[in-house]
């Protein structure tokens, strides 16, 4: 299959310089402007201001001085009018002196918010930069030629009838050494005819060796860690049933763990349905500047590339020394991520081995695809972070990097709030114009998942297909149903009453590919 991103090793022109470094510039100056002379203190509710009261100062005549005096005097001996200083809630300003102290504390999360954001600001226009400019990290690319280890493949599957076949073929025609690869997909209790088709595979071929699972606990955590346990190969890499790997990615996804301190790799996702519909074409360009700009940036830097769950393998002896995969986690691929890392192992990121993916074609499925990632992202953060800080195998940048990579999902309903306080303080009369445009401008910077808008128009710009930057206009509005999808699912994890489920398969729902 032909990479639909093939100009992903283009360099950087440079007249190109000028037309790449004005956006992240501005904005930064534009905070920096407002945070210094746009911001003041809060003002006292003692402190009434108005025209009348306010002092020019130019130089004025006795007589106008007198009069001005009159005037102010009459101004502050006016009856008390309701909704001077709360005109939304009817709160007079005698009332609003006893409700300093909430003011102060919104007024105070409010800055604690948007310094937050300006956070995740800062860290985006950092990587794309790194991205656009720095120097760039492929340690294992030119690696092709050695003598290359057993290898399974583990492949998950539920309910996978309409996909399962075409990965197993490809998987058949890759180039590694077909003496020293397993395949072994796992049927774990499908309904349709997934495990049919893969008896067909495996009398086939002998290399395939699929197993049905018939009982135990439900999840792809769950069906891996059973299976691992059982092998004896020191690598083992995992696909979900509607990827799509090239002739040449196993030996790229191999070739990292040639270096010890490998402990997982990670490749490149590629929608392959990106011309289905409007939502494919928006979830195309996010991956986009998830992994051509975001992950590999922290690669460039020795942070904290993330291993995905598929597209990617893990070296055996280091899952089981943390403890093997997880099957109570909603996320085991995050999970595996900070277990590793807590242990002392690196994640390898490889952007140029990519893997072809059906991704969701209907609103309904990404919805549910995206809170099902924040839940279990949103666990593997009350989990780990406070290991993670107090962890003596990682520098400070990495615990810095990885803290920013577990709170991302939190941010949406952060950032919610940031802007209820905003209008609820402007209603109650605490006007902060200043705040209210950083506000805006971070969150624009800031909206998304691992992906901003600037992160999505560098990775166009890198896999050389800038037309694609045209549907710009049109993420906002993915980003917007991502950001009440996480809300919603972040503040439901939230409730003390919620009764627990168990993991179970949530599977994305998947067409036969055309053609």
């Amino acid at each position: 299959m032909r990479s639909i991103h093939a100009g992903a090793s283009r360099g950087i022109e440079a007249s190109e310089i000028k037309l790449c470094l004005p956006l992240p510039l501005f904005s930064l100056l534009l905070i920096l402007f407002i945070l210094i002379g746009a911001v003041p203190g809060y003002a006292s509710s003692e402190t009434t201001s108005s025209p009348a009261a306010e002092q020019t100062a130019t130089t004025i005549s006795a007589e106008e001085e007198a009069e001005y005096t009159q005037n102010l005097a009459a101004y502050r001996s006016r009856p008390e009018i309701r909704i001077r200083h709360f005109p939304l809630f009817g709160i007079s300003a005698q009332e609003m002196r006893s409700y300093h102290w909430l003011v102060r504390g919104m007024i105070y999360m409010l800055y604690t918010i948007i310094g937050l954001v300006c956070i995740y600001l800062i860290r985006h226009y950092w990587f794309t930069l790194n991205r656009l400019f720095g120097k760039q990290r492929h340690p294992y690319l030119d690696l092709n030629v050695a003598e290359w280890p057993p290898v399974t493949i583990l492949i998950p599957a539920h309910n996978e009838e309409e996909v399962i076949g075409e990965i197993l073929t490809a998987l058949i025609n890759v180039d590694y050494p077909s003496e020293q690869m397993t395949i072994i997909p796992i049927n774990d209790r499908s309904g349709d005819k997934t495990g049919e088709i893969l008896d067909d595979f495996a009398s086939r071929y002998p290399r395939i060796q699929p197993v049905h699972r018939t009982g135990g606990t439900q999840g792809k955590g769950a069906v891996l860690k059973e299976v691992t346990e059982t092998l004896e190969t020191e690598i083992n890499l995992v696909f979900d049933a509607d990827y799509i790997p090239g002739r040449g990615l196993i030996k790229q996804l191999v070739a990292p763990f040639f270096d010890p301190e490998i402990g997982a790799v990670m490749g490149r996702v590629v929608p392959a349905n990106v011309d289905d519909n409007l939502l494919t074409r928006m979830l195309d360009l996010e991956r986009a500047g998830g992994y051509q700009v975001d992950q590999q940036a922290r690669m460039n830097m020795h942070l904290v590339p993330q291993y995905g769950g598929t597209v990617g393998g893990v070296r055996r002896s280091a899952l089981l020394s943390v403890g093997g995969w997880s099957e109570h986690s909603l996320a085991d691929d995050t999970d595996a991520t900070y277990r590793l890392l807590l242990g002392g192992w690196k994640v390898a990121y490889q952007n140029r081995s990519e893997c072809y993916e059906q991704v969701p074609d209907n609103w309904p499925t990404r919805i549910r695809q995206i809170s099902r990632w924040a839940q279990g992202h949103n666990q593997t953060m009350l989990r780990y972070s406070g290991a993670l800080l107090r962890s003596r195998h990682t520098s400070f940048f990495e615990k810095l990097d990885g803290l920013l990579l577990l709170g991302v999902y939190m941010m949406s309903p952060v950032m919610l709030l940031g802007w209820i306080l905003a209008i609820t303080l402007w209603f109650m009369g605490i006007n902060k114009p200043g705040l209210i445009i950083i506000l805006a401008v971070t969150s624009y910077s800031t909206l998304g998942n691992f992906a901003t808008f600037f992160e999505v128009a560098a990775a166009a710009h890198l896999d050389g297909s800038r037309e694609r930057i045209r549907l710009m206009p049109f993420i906002l509005l993915g980003f917007l149903a991502s950001l009440f999808a996480v809300t919603r699912i972040s503040l439901k994890q939230l409730l003390p009453l919620q009764s627990s489920k168990g993991v179970v398969w949530h599977k994305t729902e998947h067409k036969r590919r055309s053609g």
